[in-house]
Order: C-alpha cells, then sequence, then structure tokens
C-alpha cells in the first residue's frame, strides 16, 4: 500500500528490533511511557499482537517506510479494535521516529487509514486517545477532523487520556487536503 510519500506494509517479526528500537527513544515516549511495552518480550509481544489483528481481520498496524527509502521504516501506525480503559472500538495508533517529525508524515498514514475504514470498512468511527499535555498529537488529531469526546482512565495513578473521535458522518464531509504538518520539538 502506497501513498503520496509512505509505503505502508503490515509488520512482519523482523522488525522487532526496529520497534524496539522506536520504543527505546525517549523522545518518541514521552508522552506514552505507561502504554508502552517495556523490554524486547513485551515489544515482541506487541508486535505478535499486530500481527494476529492483521490475520484475523485483515488490516492493522502498518510498518511504515517513506517510498523514497521503502527499506527504513520510520514508525508504526494504523488501526485497531482494542478496548482501552473499557472503551472498545477502532482505534488509531503511531509512533513515528524524531526525524520523521513535523512533516505531516502521521497524519498522511491517518488519512489513508480513515478512507479504508470508513469507505472500504462502512466503520461508523474512529476514535484515538492522548494524553492531555501531549499538544503536538492534539493538534494533528484536531487538524485530521477528530473531536474530543471525553476521557479514559484504567484507574487510580494511571494518567487520564483524552478520547478523540471521528464519525464516518464527519468524515464523509470533510475536505481531502494534504496533510497538514504539525510542529513537534523532541
Amino acid at each position: 500500500m502506497v501513498t503520496r510519500r509512505l509505503k505502508l506494509r503490515p509488520p512482519r517479526d523482523a522488525d522487532l528490533d526496529t520497534l524496539v528500537t522506536l520504543y527505546a527513544d525517549p523522545a518518541v515516549t514521552r508522552f506514552c511511557a505507561a502504554a508502552t511495552p517495556h523490554g524486547r518480550d513485551a515489544t515482541r509481544n506487541q508486535l505478535r499482537t499486530w500481527m494476529d489483528h492483521w490475520q484475523v481481520r485483515g488490516f492493522g498496524h502498518w510498518a511504515i517506510a517513506e517510498r523514497e527509502q521503502p527499506d527504513e521504516l520510520i514508525g508504526f501506525g494504523g488501526l485497531m479494535h482494542r478496548s482501552v480503559a473499557g472503551h472498545a472500538g477502532l482505534f488509531l495508533y503511531y509512533r513515528i521516529t524524531p526525524q520523521a517529525w513535523g512533516r505531516g508524515l502521521a497524519s498522511e498514514m491517518a488519512q489513508y487509514a480513515f478512507g479504508q475504514a470508513f469507505e472500504q470498512r462502512q466503520e461508523a468511527s474512529v476514535v484515538a486517545a492522548v494524553l492531555p499535555n501531549n499538544a503536538p498529537t492534539r493538534k494533528t488529531l484536531e487538524s485530521l477532523g477528530l473531536r474530543l469526546k471525553g476521557s479514559l482512565s484504567d484507574g487510580p495513578g494511571i494518567s487520564t487520556a483524552l478520547l478523540y473521535e471521528l464519525g464516518a458522518d464527519r468524515w464523509a464531509t470533510l475536505p481531502r487536503s494534504e496533510p497538514e504538518a504539525v510542529a513537534f520539538a523532541a
């Protein structure tokens, strides 16, 4: 699968080292450290969950590369059915290496994913969870058309996340435009 600037493919076992390296970067995990697997075994389990989702549902998180360098992954992202803090839904997720930030690549991936969700799979909505202090991701979600719906909390001592949502009806009314670059300082 390709977009204007990206190559997207299902993840595979060989992506483990790239994912471990991505998760080891404190700039990548500063807003999501609690939700990030720690250690190689936990990361392998997450990668296996992503691959299993592909096997069962025929879609899921992608390994993401730029089209000009298709063998160099810049991150992972896409949509998966999940339950987070008691809210089940089709969740948007992405983690991109800091060297690729601020160019609208996560937005480009998300727009492609939304097209698949709403136009091909006739999903009713897509949601995303983000910590309140993650202003760049919140801005990205809002620029993609997601609206703040509420909050999620797994319990005492766990940071409350904001829940954003994009419904199929709203998606149908949004203009299809070039992804907006969002400044994201490391």
